[in-house]
């Protein structure tokens, strides 16, 4: 008889936004329909969040890759944007550009704005991050959403990423924009020539990371980006250094596939840090535990097979499997190879 999986108590992901998003979903379904070796739906999962997508405007913080987790998870993203409520409407938006107040690129929807009110005035009445964001969640994640699932932001500290562009029309040659200016206004359509990520040395993890990443059974890095999304998470004083030192298994999936990004712009990230776009590139750019990286195993998809033996050659434990997440099941499929590659098969 075959024995029996460690049991999977508590898992911890660190996620980004829209990928990050999808895969805790598909984890999730996974736990509760048990697909995923050892795991039940009592397995607890934490998921610590990029906050240097953050910003501010028209009087509101916005947290982007928190929102879209929490909105997602509780069954209440719109699924065709990836992001915002469903069933948004707009009327907030359209009287702003009425009055010609900028910027006009920026879109909040009239439900998302209830949100983001609820959060900045929690904060300005002097909550953290951490608290306004279990506030927020408990109408979004209760066990009937989905599972035992806990959402905490990488740090209540104010981090912010900026990108720095070539401007012909500056002085100095090149500017420097918010992040979120490259990604919806400018579409990420030039060269990022340096990612800058403000307050971060300053920051200190949110309470309940460190914890939640010496104390778990399994830490997953999804597919979310790896320098703006993961890469800003590992980049927050202590936590990288958490990773390397949880005796718990760590294990990646490949935001790369076929060569290219499915969702998002890892590509024009990877670019802007010198690391090449393929599955591999990515999984040694976090590195091995082994050799004073993050991780112990990697996945990368079928058609990247041969992306496999530098991996495996840089200490990286690897397999090529199917990665793309078409629906709940495939993904919470992902999920199980991700826990076999590091703790075993069932």
């Amino acid at each position: 008889m075959p024995s029996s999986p460690l049991p999977l108590r508590r898992v911890t992901v660190l996620s980004g936004g829209v990928g990050g998003a999808r895969f805790v979903q598909g984890l999730l379904h996974g736990l509760r329909s048990g697909t995923v070796p050892g795991g039940s739906p009592d397995t607890e999962v934490t998921v610590v969040a990029n906050t240097a997508d953050d910003w501010w405007i028209h009087g509101l913080k916005v947290c982007p890759d928190l929102d879209t987790l929490m909105y997602t998870l509780g069954d209440g993203i719109d699924v065709e944007r990836g992001w915002g409520r469903r069933d948004e409407t707009w009327s907030a938006k359209a009287e702003l550009e009425a009055y010609g107040v900028e910027p006009t690129w920026f879109g909040l929807g009239d439900r998302d704005i209830a949100t983001h009110l609820v959060r900045t005035q929690m904060l300005e009445a002097g909550y953290t991050l951490s608290q306004v964001t279990e506030a927020l969640c408990r109408r979004w994640l209760s066990p009937a959403h989905g599972g035992r699932v806990r959402l905490l932001p990488m740090s209540d500290d104010r981090v912010e990423t900026h990108i720095a562009i070539a401007d012909p029309d500056s002085p100095s040659g090149r500017s420097v924009v918010h992040f979120q200016e490259y990604w919806v206004r400018m579409r990420a359509s030039v060269p990022a020539e340096t990612v800058l990520v403000v307050g971060q040395d300053a920051a200190a993890p949110a309470p309940g990371v460190l914890e939640a990443i010496d104390g778990c059974d399994l830490v997953v890095v999804p597919p979310s980006n790896p320098v703006v999304s993961v890469g800003t998470i590992l980049g927050v004083p202590g936590i990288r250094d958490a990773v390397r030192r949880t005796p718990a298994p760590v294990v990646g999936l490949s935001p790369i596939v076929g060569g290219s990004h499915v969702h998002g712009m890892a590509a024009q990230m990877l670019t802007s840090i010198g690391v090449e776009v393929s599955a591999s590139a990515v999984g040694t750019h976090y590195g091995a535990r082994s050799a004073g990286g993050v991780l112990d195993g990697w996945l990368v998809d079928t058609r990247d097979a041969d992306h496999l033996p530098p991996l495996e050659a840089a200490g990286v434990r690897a397999r090529a499997v199917p990665l793309m997440m078409s629906d709940l099941d495939a993904t919470a499929a992902m999920a199980a190879e991700a826990v076999t590659l590091v703790r075993g098969p069932a």
